[in-house]
């Protein structure tokens, strides 16, 4: 089965959240299952330069189509190259005038949305449609399996080529986060080359604008999302941003299918980042991992304190504002935190305060890097989640596999991953962490007081830890459902 995979980050070339890791987890594991899988990405700065053996295949058809116009877009063409460690062949939309721009592939310098965004994503769709009609006559797909707004056109795309009598590949789209959701001014849609029927409330117009995220809603086969309870919790409000309504609709087409850990990467024993490796034989090592966090933060390296440490995006919609309201009791208790992230500068604010207010006990590293990334991991005892809404998180599944109980609201992935550590989880040999559900100071501060009453208790701890060290939640499994999917899809299937 060929499958086309359209995408708009991939790890370790362009990342600006766990997207990236999933790109680049998942495409190895369905050729491992015998799929014949290719990428689709924009020609972003960060991709083509580390592209090899680069060979043109088409330019971008901009001539009539069977509904009407093809969208309106610079010269624009479609190559096929290699990546470096990837062993997926890639297509790349080369259009200079859309991508070769510095930063962000989604913001320009100043921190807001490039102004052609709608142009730059529909070029991405486009690409993938046309690839589905033979755009590259030695590779066509029989599945077009599409990864959040960015390539949310193209099952409109190819909706429209099936509807004008054309043979089409069968279309999935993941939603990752519906909370963002590609939306543009209606003045955009006479530029994206769709038919004009198309702009309506059966369709991608949504409050008067056009959603790139409905359209993969609406016009996909099959609808899939990163977790069990998130495709529940989508299908209502508020979670469902809007479009819950749509997902009740086609709730039989909704599958929630949790994300994997490339444990490749994310392992603590063969971990390439870490001074000192170790696994569930010897977890002991983990207290010199946690004395280096302690110094590299600036942290008292006191071995009894309980270490929280967070790797997060700092947005509201990661439950972080919940945060500097209990640190005073998490410090005053013999706890410390290392923190690790950027984003909302309200928040940055308060935790570089908050570590000027307790020094010693608070270290705050505003930015993002691999290294330090792995570092919180493996050196801190609880990784801290508490996130308003989550699609998936790969976060706690780190901390599972390093032996970093996680702490995490029950929504979403985390509500699906972790299991709380409540006298009847502990006795039954169940518990894997510390699980909340009032999104609030009061609730995040009881499961931070539960990590303290359990650190008293060191063989309970460990036994924890063991446990969750001892979960899988691999890709060649994620790639086992979504073939599951796409075998639905094949003409004749029931």
């Amino acid at each position: 089965m060929k499958v086309l995979y359209v995408c708009a980050e991939l790890f370790p070339f362009l990342k600006t959240g766990g997207l990236a890791d999933v790109n680049a987890g998942l495409p190895p594991a369905l050729q491992a299952l015998g799929c014949e899988v290719r990428l689709l990405m924009p020609a972003f700065p960060a991709i083509a330069a580390h592209s090899r053996g680069t060979r043109p295949i088409a330019l971008l058809p901009d001539g009539p189509q069977p509904w009407g116009p093809a969208p309106v877009l610079p010269a624009a063409a479609v190559a096929l190259a290699t990546l470096p460690v990837v062993a997926t062949p890639l297509y790349l939309v080369q259009a200079p005038a859309l991508y070769e721009r510095p930063g962000s592939p989604y913001l320009g310098p100043d921190g807001k949305d490039w102004g052609d965004n709608a142009l730059r994503f529909a070029a991405l769709g486009w690409a993938a449609a046309t690839l589905g009609q033979g755009l590259d006559p030695d590779w066509v797909p029989d599945v077009i399996h599409c990864h959040d707004w960015h390539a949310g056109l193209a099952p409109a795309y190819n909706r429209a080529f099936a509807e004008a009598g054309r043979y089409t590949p069968a279309s999935v789209f993941t939603i990752h986060n519906i909370a963002f959701q590609g939306l543009f001014p209606r003045t955009v849609f006479p530029q994206l080359g769709l038919p004009a029927s198309y702009f309506d409330v059966d369709g991608l117009e949504f409050y008067g604008q056009v959603s790139f995220m409905k359209a993969a809603l609406w016009y996909a086969d099959r609808i899939a999302t990163v977790s069990p309870t998130y495709a529940r919790e989508i299908t209502t409000e508020p979670q469902g941003c809007g479009l819950d309504g749509l997902l009740r609709a086609r709730a039989e087409l909704l599958s929630g299918i949790l994300n994997g850990v490339d444990y490749a990467i994310w392992s603590p024993d063969t971990d390439v980042l870490l001074p000192a490796t170790y696994d569930v034989d010897t977890l002991p090592v983990k207290a010199s991992l946690k004395r280096a966090l302690q110094l590299d933060f600036g942290l008292e390296p006191r071995g009894q304190a309980l270490v929280f440490g967070v790797v997060s995006r700092l947005t509201v919609q990661k439950g972080l504002h919940l945060l500097p309201q209990v640190i005073d009791e998490l410090v005053q208790r013999g706890g410390q935190l290392a923190l690790l992230g950027q984003g909302d500068a309200a928040l940055e604010q308060a935790f570089i305060e908050a570590s000027l207010r307790y020094p010693g006990q608070v270290g705050v590293r505003i930015g993002y890097d691999e290294a330090t990334a792995h570092a919180v991991v493996a050196g801190a005892d609880v990784i801290v989640v508490p996130s308003a809404f989550e699609p998936c998180g790969l976060t706690q599944l780190y901390g599972l596999r390093y032996g970093t109980l996680p702490l995490v609201r029950r929504v979403g992935g985390l509500a699906d991953t972790v299991v709380d550590c409540t006298l009847e989880n502990l006795d039954e040999g169940r518990a894997t962490g510390f699980v909340f559900d009032d999104l609030s100071a009061d609730g995040l501060l009881a499961a931070v007081r539960r990590a303290f009453a359990l650190s008293r208790r060191p063989g309970q701890w460990v036994a924890v830890q063991r446990r969750g060290m001892g979960l899988r939640f691999d890709w060649p499994s994620v790639a086992k459902h979504y073939l599951f999917l796409y075998e639905l899809l094949r003409p004749g299937a029931e």
